[in-house]
This record gives C-alpha cells, structure tokens and sequence, in this order.
C-alpha cells in the first residue's frame, strides 16, 4: 500500500491555547486580520476573545449562516479585499472555518469559484489562515475540505484542495464550554460519523485507522458526559481532541455514503448537518457493513465495546447513543415527505466524490429505500 497523508502543519492543542495566537500572528505579515465568525460566536464573546489577544488590527465578518452558501463565501472573500487583510481568522464551527477556508483563496484570486468544486483545482495559493474551532464537530481546522451550500441546486458541494489547509490550528476546550446541548450533541455524532466513515473508507490506511480508532474511543466516551454537562472540562477536552484526530482521518481516507445521504436533506430542507448525518447514520451503514463487516466490527471494539462485538452490535452502540443525546429520529420532522425521495435519491448519487470511497455500491433505487427507512 502506499499513500500520503497532510495535515495542518502547526497546532496548539490544551486549555488556554487561543492565548497563543498573538505569537502566531507575528509570523506573517503585517496588515490588517479579518476575523471570520457566525453570530451566535459573535453573541457570546468568543470573536472578541480572539481580537483582544491578537494584538492586531481586526475587521469582523459575521454574516454567516448554517451550512453557508456560495453567495456568503463570495461576500465573505470581498470583505478580505476591501480590508486589504494580511491573515484571515476563522473562529466558529464549520460553516465559519469553511467560510475562513474559502475566503481565503477566493480574496485575491482569478479563478472563478465554480471551477473549484472538486478535487485539487484551485490554482493558487491564498491569504495565509490560522483556524480556532469553537465546537467538537467538524474537523475542519485539520482538513483541506470545505462545504458550501449551492442553493440553486439545492446540493452542497466541496473543494477539496491542499491549498485550504490552514497554516496554524488553534484547539483550546475552553471555547467549547457553552456550547447549546443540541450542537453538542449534533457536532459530536457528525465527528463520531467522520472516524467510522474514515475507518471503513476503501481508502483508509494505517495511519487513518490509527487516527479513527483513537477518536471514536474518545468520542463514544465522552459525547454523553459533555452533553449532560456542557461545563465538564475534561469530556469538552477529550471531545474536541476526537473531532480534531476524526478531521485528520477523514481528510486524508474520507467519509462515504452518510455524508452523501445528509448533503441533499440538509441544502433543501435545512437539516443541521450533524442531525442529517445521525438520522441517516442506521441505515446507510446497516447497508454498508457487508462491504466489510471485519472493519464495522472493528469499530465497535474501538469506541469500548466487547472484543466480541459485531458491526450489529456497533450500529445499535451508536443509534442508541443518538438517542440518549436526543437527536431526532425521522426526516418528517422536518418537512421531508415520500414525493421528496426520487429527487433527494438523485442528489445523493451526484456526491460521487464521496461515494467513491463507500465499501458498497449504491444505486438510485438504493438512495431512495434508505431514505423512506428514516422518513
């Protein structure tokens, strides 16, 4: 087997890490930041934070929603242009660091966006980028990926490009101490989702699984424990170290048919993306463990299970766990209704970057069976 792996190349990891980020800031150029946030981390303090101990002149972008969309990243990449900034921020969950992420290239580039939807096809480099999550979720401050709503096709769409890695993560718990129970319970079942999907990808390796099998041990451990109690520093701690390792094991193997399914549901219907992922999450690797039942067996063990444990036994671990952390069960409390599925069945076999990666293959007909399973 031969394979490369990447990653951020500096991360400060622990409890008071963001004090870090003045010194990191002094190693790129002079000029103003832009520090790319989402309103509910603007509301509550944490872009201010980061402004006060970065020592630099800072311009705040905040208009960002969930699963942001293409038009945001554009708006996102003027207000670099306008600021003429040297180093851009992403403080927040995914949507802001894929935001930071996209913003970041698209801030001084010819290329137009439309034509970086894909695999490595960003031509140039962009504004050097320091990533600060503040949920255990997405990862994305380890990965060269990022998601964008496309919302004239109702599909969320992905770069995927060497070039959004940022040049410094900053990791610290602290900053997840008051996140909302539904976020928490939302983020840490999509970054649970990130290390098995990883694990089971046709491409994962050595090192991947070294990576997935440490963060679904520290997930699948402590995901209860920070959702009962959002203060519980060392449950925050271990969560945000899994999502980080799950971001490193994804970005490198990728996610397969989960992500695919929760793509369609959650550009059209709003569904937040860790809620879209959990709800899809039984039947989608129910249908993928004859791909390779070893592996989602292997996967049970990982997060604490007998050593005996089948993939069975790992598919009832973590649908019960969604339900003890009450994420929803059914795309119908949301709106999704059985004239949806042919369409939203269609929008899953277009996420063929990511079904490249599945155990099995999956056909329409398919699509649309898993999706009524959950309806």
């Amino acid at each position: 087997m031969s394979f490369i792996h990447q990653t951020t190349p500096r991360i400060h990891f622990g409890l008071g890490a963001l004090q870090k980020l003045g010194d990191e800031l002094k190693r790129f150029a002079e000029g103003p930041v832009l520090v790319v946030t989402d309103p509910g981390v603007l509301k509550v303090g944490i872009a201010e934070q980061a402004v006060k101990v970065s020592g630099r002149d800072c311009i705040m972008f905040s208009d960002i929603e969930p699963d942001p969309s293409i038009d945001t990243a554009l708006a996102c990449a003027k207000a670099a242009r306008d600021a003429k900034a040297s180093v851009i921020i992403g403080v927040g969950g995914g949507s802001a660091m894929d935001t930071a992420k996209v913003a970041s290239i698209l801030a001084h580039a010819k290329q137009p966006i439309a034509e970086m939807f894909g695999i490595e096809l960003v031509k140039d480099a962009g504004v050097p980028l320091i990533l600060i999550p503040t949920t255990a979720g997405t990862g994305s401050e380890v990965t060269h990926i990022a998601i964008l709503s496309d919302e004239q096709e109702h599909l969320k769409k992905g770069i995927v490009s060497s070039k959004l890695f940022p040049a410094v993560a900053i990791v610290d718990p602290e900053l997840t101490l008051g996140v909302p129970k539904s976020v928490t319970a939302a983020s840490g079942m999509d970054a649970l989702l990130h290390a098995v999907e990883a694990f089971t990808s046709k491409n994962a390796n050595s090192v991947t699984d070294t990576l997935a099998k440490r963060a679904m041990f520290l997930i699948a451990n402590n995901l209860k424990a920070a959702f009962e109690n959002g203060r519980n520093v060392e449950a925050r701690s271990a969560m945000l170290e899994g999502a980080m390792l799950a971001g490193m094991a994804f970005a490198n193997a990728g996610v397969t048919a989960v992500h695919a399914f929760a793509y369609p549901i959650g550009a059209e219907f709003h569904i937040p993306h860790g809620v879209a992922n959990s709800i899809m999450m039984g039947p989608v690797l129910t249908f993928n463990t004859p791909g390779n039942p070893k592996k989602f067996a292997e996967a049970g063990v990982a997060m604490g299970l007998a050593a005996t444990a089948s993939a069975e036994d790992t598919i009832a671990f973590m649908k019960q766990l969604a339900e003890d952390i009450q994420i929803p069960k059914h795309l119908a409390d949301f709106g999704v209704r059985d004239e949806h599925i042919p369409g939203l069945a269609s929008g899953v076999m277009k996420v063929t970057r990511l079904l490249a990666n599945n155990p099995r293959e999956l056909t329409h007909d398919d699509a649309m069976r898993l999706y009524r399973e959950v309806l």
